[in-house]
Formats: structure tokens, C-alpha cells, sequence
């Protein structure tokens, strides 16, 4: 099995945006008739993500209404360094993230209204910043 680096793994990186608004629900117990997209089960609860008109009908709390982002990976070994990088980068630019793991994808949930500079964050990962002229930064 070859080894890839993180900077490989950063420009082969494709991240899609899931249609909808998204909310993340924790301590609500959601009804068998609503659709769950994801479900995460620990000692202290279960969190549940589902769709915004379905969380406003649940009473859920709005105040962070996600767009939904998909990392496709590799391989679930690239995961781990890889969705790191992402949402440490988006923290870093003041662009809060709740990671959900999957197997071969790995999902972010950013604030629906900062979806565009998530994205634009994201690819500048992908394309290492580059000096558009040769010349030495001025002093």
C-alpha cells in the first residue's frame, strides 16, 4: 500500500455541496416518519442531522443551520490527516465546522451562509498559493 502525503491528498481532494439546509440535533428524539440524514449514537445521546423544515417542525434549535460538505476520499486511511486539514483550515478563517465521519467521505456542517467561503477555503487548499511575479515582496 503506497503512502500519500497530505499535500497529495489536498490537490486530488473533491468536495461537493449536498442541496438543502441542514440542522444538527442533539437530545431531541426524532419521530420514526422524519427522515434522519445522520446519525451519531454515544453515552451522552444521540445527535441527529436532519433537514431544516423538518428540524423547525421538531422545535429544534435554528441557530445553526448547516450547508453540508462532502469530502470524497480515497480511502478511509486518507480520512483521518485529511478531514483534519480541512476543518483546521476553516477554523482558522473563522469558519465554524462539525465534522461527521464516514467511510470513503467525510461531511462537514458550516453555517449555510458562509457554504461560498467554505468552498473558496477548501480549494484554495487544493491549489498551493503561488507569487503571481517573480519579484521579492516589498518591505
Amino acid at each position: 500500500m503506497a503512502v500519500r502525503d497530505l499535500g497529495e491528498l489536498l490537490r486530488t481532494l473533491s468536495v461537493r455541496q449536498r442541496p438543502g439546509r441542514w440542522v444538527i440535533m442533539t437530545g431531541i428524539a426524532v419521530p420514526p416518519d422524519v427522515p434522519v440524514a445522520a446519525t451519531v449514537v454515544e453515552d451522552e445521546g444521540t445527535t441527529s442531522v436532519v433537514a431544516l423544515e423538518d428540524a423547525e417542525q421538531l422545535g429544534a434549535d435554528l441557530s445553526f443551520v448547516a450547508a453540508w460538505l462532502t469530502l470524497d476520499m480515497f480511502s478511509s486511511l486518507d480520512a483521518i490527516g485529511l478531514t483534519a486539514a480541512v476543518a483546521g483550515a476553516l477554523v482558522e478563517r473563522g469558519i465554524p465546522c462539525n465534522v461527521l465521519a464516514g467511510f470513503h467521505h467525510d461531511h462537514l456542517l458550516v453555517p449555510y451562509e458562509l457554504a461560498g467561503p467554505a468552498m473558496a477555503a477548501i480549494d484554495g487548499l487544493r491549489t498551493p498559493a503561488t507569487r503571481s511575479s517573480g519579484a521579492p515582496p516589498s518591505a
